[in-house]
């Protein structure tokens, strides 16, 4: 494993282009393209003010730079660096921006989603789909770009549209029994369309294509519902995380549940395998110690390693109670992926924030857990395969596969801590990001399976 040298970096954008030649990263003002396999900059692009978005069109030929502050979004041409795109939204001001799926149209969602606007950067057309909804997700792309599902509110009711977005012509127009919807997501067939309800309702209403309800699911009531949503890579099953620390998984053919994955504190059963992460300060001789200490003796005094270590039946898992009185607790399963192969999904519960879970899909069970010294900021599976890589905001990144688990000290200079992280589409290397900086992981041929 080889790591680059650390690079700047402003609100931790850092994105690899679709086609895994490129990356590009902002520093304030001003947008950075590296080449992938040198880290030489191809591109160095200034910006009217800070930089608070960056997004690349699906064939990589340009990169969208959204600075929500001043209303204005700039797109930039690799192939023309002459060329370049300014859109200003005015007074109608600017939330959110994202490409369509043909990297040809841009989406730009207005203050107090009053609105989209649709632009095209061949016809220099606008487009206006009215009464968006403000909700996390609201707006979802199938994931052969044909189609898009946009969450919408009006007369205090909750409708979904459906485009055609070669054209932008409407689809479908229905509404849906919720009370608040907070989210959409297309299952990667693009055949079905999850809509779920804000956390005071539990509520998945599964729609197909031509708007007709195919099921509702409802766990329970009067209680906080859903925290997240996950489909399988195939699309065979619905991983849905509660409030209630648990994992609901539904099939594909009947929508109901076929399990439920518990997330307790304490694991009694000996088949469980636990992998603790311990740290470890190295021995030092004492008669070899000098002084003053050389640099080298300082830096292996003061340092500590990590490593895991497989832990004895009955565990407690760190667990932290969360304030009840307060919006949003961190309680139940908040975080939640399956692995690009469909073998493993991997749950996070909030409130035993240092814990990871991975499940066995095949077999519906429990495969192992991780339990970290520091709580988990992000996860994220390999694209190419059953290998998951993990920070907790420490100098540490962590792999998993089914052949075991690592800790990697990151060797670089200054305060480096892992906050983000994201995979290249190879799965040959990592971005790794901290506040201010971020450097790349290299995954020798030979070292990718985790041992």
């Amino acid at each position: 494993m080889n790591f680059s040298e650390v690079f700047k970096l402003s609100s931790q954008l850092c994105r690899f282009s679709p086609d895994g030649k490129c990356l590009a990263s902002g520093v304030q003002y001003r947008l950075v393209v590296r080449d992938v396999n040198t880290l030489q900059i191809l591109q160095l692009f200034t910006c009217l003010d800070q930089i608070q978005h960056i997004e690349w069109s699906s064939d990589s030929l340009f990169i969208l730079c959204a600075m929500y502050k001043r209303g204005i979004v700039q797109v930039w041409s690799l192939e023309q660096p002459d060329w370049h795109c300014k859109i200003d939204e005015g007074s109608a001001g600017l939330v959110a921006s994202c490409w369509s799926p043909d990297g040809r149209h841009i989406l730009n969602t207005t203050e107090f989603h009053l609105r989209i606007t649709v632009w095209s950067l061949c016809t220099k057309s606008v487009s206006y789909i009215k009464y968006p909804k403000a909700c996390q997700q609201g707006i979802a792309f199938t994931k052969d770009g044909r189609y898009m599902a946009l969450a919408e509110r009006r007369d205090c009711k909750d409708y979904i549209s459906l485009f055609v977005c070669s054209d932008w012509q409407l689809l479908r127009h229905f509404d849906t029994e919720t009370q608040d919807l907070a989210g959409t997501e297309w299952a990667p067939n693009g055949c079905v369309l999850a809509v779920w309800d804000s956390c005071l309702e539990y509520k998945v209403l599964l729609y197909s294509l031509d708007g007709r309800l195919l099921s509702t699911y409802c766990a329970y009531e009067w209680s906080l519902g859903i925290k997240s949503i996950a489909w399988s890579p195939s699309s065979q099953f619905l991983a849905i995380g509660s409030y209630d620390e648990k994992v609901r998984i539904l099939n594909h053919v009947t929508w109901k549940k076929i399990t439920e994955f518990e997330h307790p504190a304490n694991i009694a059963s000996p088949k469980i395998i636990v992998y603790k992460e311990v740290e470890k300060s190295p021995a030092v001789e004492v008669e070899k110690l000098a002084f003053p200490p050389t640099k080298k003796m300082a830096s292996s005094l003061f340092s500590t390693k990590s490593k895991y270590e497989i832990a004895q039946v009955p565990v407690s898992l760190h667990h932290v109670k969360p304030a009840v009185d307060r919006a949003n607790p961190r309680i139940g399963v908040g975080m939640l992926a399956f692995s690009s192969d469909n073998c493993f999904l991997a749950t996070r519960n909030d409130n035993i924030p240092n814990a990871l879970w991975i499940w066995d899909v095949q077999k519906m069970k429990l495969f192992v857990i991780l339990e970290q010294l520091c709580p988990i900021q992000l996860f994220q599976w390999d694209p190419r395969q059953s290998r998951l890589a993990i920070c907790t905001g420490s100098s540490r990144v962590y792999l998993w596969s089914p052949a075991g688990c690592v800790s990697v000290q990151i060797p670089v200079g200054g305060d480096f801590q892992v906050t983000s992280l994201c995979w290249h589409s190879s799965g040959d290397s990592l971005a790794l990001l901290s506040k201010d900086n971020f450097c790349m992981c290299y995954l020798d041929k030979e070292e990718e399976d985790v041992k």
